[in-house]
């Protein structure tokens, strides 16, 4: 049985810890169990986010093990090692799927039959590696992929205009990571295309905007890994925000990384494309036009990385 109330979090760094901070102030669930190679480290966030429960909705937290999330509707897995100042996400690959081979089979083995949301990184590696280690059914395994990426291109198209970036529809696609691509041929605010709104609030250079956006939004972690040494509310916030998409039962369109099987040309990959999401996980991929340039720089982001999962095992 599936507790619709409860959610697990595997992995209580920062990225744990934060998700963990603000699924509780989501009202989502009622009952959370953190998970954590150190048991030290579960239980004293766990004490420490308890404590803040007086302030927003009852909640029972606690540190816990696989067995106590066999019932869990959702395990959101932020375990794995850390992005270090320098490295790329792809660089982790090898290091966080052997974490993973320690991590999933447990899941499996526990009876879980929830959404496996995965949020380590490389996220698109790890969730294909979730994927085929898990048993799980292909739509309840899904990565967080490009959401935070997508936000922060919001964000910063909302600063450039000087509009609510909720008003801002616009995409990050492909690999979570140095080959991601932002979809400007389809972008708008409100319904507008992108270029016309620009030319409304005095910007005409669209070219030389759309490259430094998209440049800084490719390079956001590394900017802020670079000054704090780890990024973790931003992602907080997107396991908040997917987590409501599914409990809700939303249908909502995120983009995240899950398996393609024949869309846009693409196979056996996990990668971020806009996908409704929904109670039962992934519903389907949304057919986003692209332009030419856009498709094919798509398809060597998805090269860049069946690259490097031509070199992992995925044998749990």
């Amino acid at each position: 049985m599936v507790n619709d109330r409860k959610v697990a979090i595997v992995g209580c760094g920062f990225v744990g810890s934060s998700s963990a901070f603000a699924l509780m102030q989501s009202g989502l669930f009622s009952e959370m169990v953190l998970i954590d190679v150190d048991r030290d480290r579960a239980e004293g966030e766990a004490l420490d986010i308890s404590h803040g429960t007086p302030f927003g909705n009852p909640m029972k937290i606690y540190a816990g093990d696989y067995e106590d999330a066999a019932d869990a509707a959702i395990i959101v897995v932020t375990a794995g090692a850390a992005q270090k100042p320098g490295e790329t996400r792809l660089d982790l690959v090898n290091k966080n799927v052997s974490i993973f081979k320690s991590i999933i089979p447990r899941i499996r083995e526990a009876g879980f039959e929830g959404i496996l949301l995965i949020v380590s990184n490389p996220v698109d590696v790890l969730t294909y590696a979730a994927m085929k280690m898990s048993g799980l059914p292909q739509s309840h395994v899904l990565g967080s992929g490009t959401v935070l990426d997508s936000a922060r291109l919001k964000e910063a198209l909302g600063a450039h205009l000087d509009v609510d970036p909720r008003n801002v529809h616009a995409y990050i696609i492909g690999e979570h990571g140095d080959s991601e691509l932002a979809v400007w041929s389809s972008a708008n605010v409100s319904g507008v295309p992108l270029s016309d709104f620009c030319e409304m609030r005095g910007h005409y250079d669209h070219l030389a905007s759309e490259k430094k956006i998209a440049d800084d939004v490719k390079n956001a972690a590394y900017n802020i890994i670079s000054k704090k040494h780890a990024t973790y509310y931003g992602i907080a916030m997107s396991v908040r925000r997917l987590c409501t998409a599914i409990m809700r039962d939303e249908k909502h369109i995120l983009p995240v990384s899950s398996l393609m099987v024949g869309e846009y040309g693409l196979d056996d990959i996990c990668i971020s494309m806009p996908t409704i999401v929904g109670r039962n996980g992934v519903e389907c991929r949304v057919p986003v036009s692209l332009s030419n340039e856009e498709y094919a720089e798509l398809h060597r982001s998805a090269d860049a990385l069946k690259d490097v999962m031509s070199n992992v095992d995925f044998e749990a």
